[in-house]
């Protein structure tokens, strides 16, 4: 299995410059990966009814004051002073969770907006000591798929479980199966024992409404509030906690005053779930790529298909082949160099094109292409209709391999 940092080598992913520590460069194939799934979680939250939002990168010191971030996570923040004027502090924000607040207190807000779910795909950035980065397993520069839901006590437990049903369906995409971990009250907690009872009371219940399984993972929750940790294990057997829901009763709602008008006319903090499918883009595009030894699901594939031609003969065919898939919406490249038929295979294969379609004389005369799948093998003679029919029903299903 090979390390993730060698396979983005190898597509042409990704690279790391001395001049960016702990940030990655994304090339035009990694972009593909990115933008796709950034298409379907956009997909899935319109469906869910999610707001989707873009806070800035820089904000005052004071945000970060008042969440309580600059006093317990200042080590891990860039910050600076505006040049231009010396009382204007800084900060280029670590986290997505304070901004959602600005947006929901907008406006007046009654219990008939609740659930109001923000989403927002956030650049984050954190000082992380040069030592501990690796890869895009631990980095400065993060890209979060995170979203706060605001929520009446009431309803916590309906959207904890709709959380759950997108999780699982994500990662079933790619034949892993979460496991789930209840963190609860540390002993350093704010707010109130019977919130926090009333709290993990819920998350628990929607875990068993769902019949997922789950440990407890006593004293581990955050101070503002339990949560759930999305756990996953590897082809190597490795543990990855990735996705996470998390219940804040303090945090969010008392610092930012997020408050609703409910039914009797009185006001009432409500109770924010920070919620997050497969954490940052880099740390879950690492963990897939060794997971998968870089052989993407079709649907993430930064080239779907190959043709090959055998000789100069055939150029113009595997040509309009190309042509006519890219039409069709599929990520398609001929090869129509002078290279031998092997060597192009070998190519191919290295860079874990999931079709590879050879093209000799015969395949012309036919007017069909000799097919072979990354992890089928050796199809056979297939007619371009059936094959881009087939072809554009796995993207479509995203089948996983």
């Amino acid at each position: 299995m090979r390390d993730h940092r060698e396979l983005g080598q190898i597509l042409d992913l990704f690279s790391f410059q001395e001049i960016a520590p702990g940030a990655p460069f994304w090339h035009s194939n990694g972009m593909i990966i990115f933008k796709e799934l950034e298409k379907y979680l956009r997909e899935e939250l319109d469906q869910m009814g999610y707001e989707e939002i873009s806070t800035p990168i820089i904000v005052k010191r004071e945000v970060f004051e008042k969440s309580g971030h600059w006093e317990h996570y200042r080590e891990n923040m860039f910050y600076f002073d505006n040049p231009r004027d010396e009382n204007e502090h800084l900060v280029i924000k670590p986290m997505n969770c304070p901004e959602s607040t600005f947006v929901y207190n907008s406006r007046i807000r009654s219990y008939k907006d609740l659930p109001f779910r923000l989403a927002e795909i956030g650049r984050l950035h954190r000082n992380e000591l040069s030592g501990t980065l690796g890869g895009l397993f631990r980095v400065r520069q993060i890209t979060m798929d995170d979203a706060h839901v605001y929520a009446a006590p009431k309803q916590v437990k309906k959207e904890i479980m709709a959380i759950i049903e997108m999780i699982e369906k994500f990662y079933a995409m790619f034949d892993l199966k979460p496991t789930y971990v209840l963190a609860t009250r540390p002993e350093k907690a704010l707010g109130s024992a019977k919130d926090w009872d009333l709290a993990e009371k819920a998350l628990g219940e929607a875990l068993e409404k769902m019949s997922k399984q789950f440990t407890i993972a006593k004293g581990e929750g955050a101070f503002y509030g339990p949560k759930i940790e999305v756990h996953l294990n590897d082809s190597q057997g490795r543990d990855w906690q990735m996705g996470t829901a998390q219940l804040d009763l303090v945090m969010l709602p008392k610092q930012f005053e997020t408050y609703y008008t409910d039914e009797d006319g009185s006001k009432k903090l409500p109770w924010v779930i920070h919620r997050a499918i497969f954490g940052s883009f880099e740390r879950f595009i690492g963990m897939l790529l060794e997971h998968t030894d870089g052989k993407l699901p079709l649907w993430l594939s930064p080239v779907q298909v190959a043709i090959l031609s055998i000789g100069e003969a055939q150029a113009n065919y595997a040509e309009k082949i190309a042509k006519t898939l890219v039409k069709r919406g599929v990520r398609a490249k001929a090869d129509t160099s002078g290279d031998t038929i092997g060597k192009k295979i070998r190519e191919a294969e290295i860079r874990r094109v999931p079709y590879i379609l050879v093209a000799g004389d015969k395949e012309v005369q036919n007017k069909t292409l000799n097919v072979r799948h990354y992890t089928a093998g050796q199809v056979g003679e297939m007619e371009l209709g059936a094959l881009s029919k087939k072809i554009q029903k796995e993207i479509k299903e995203k089948i996983s391999r």
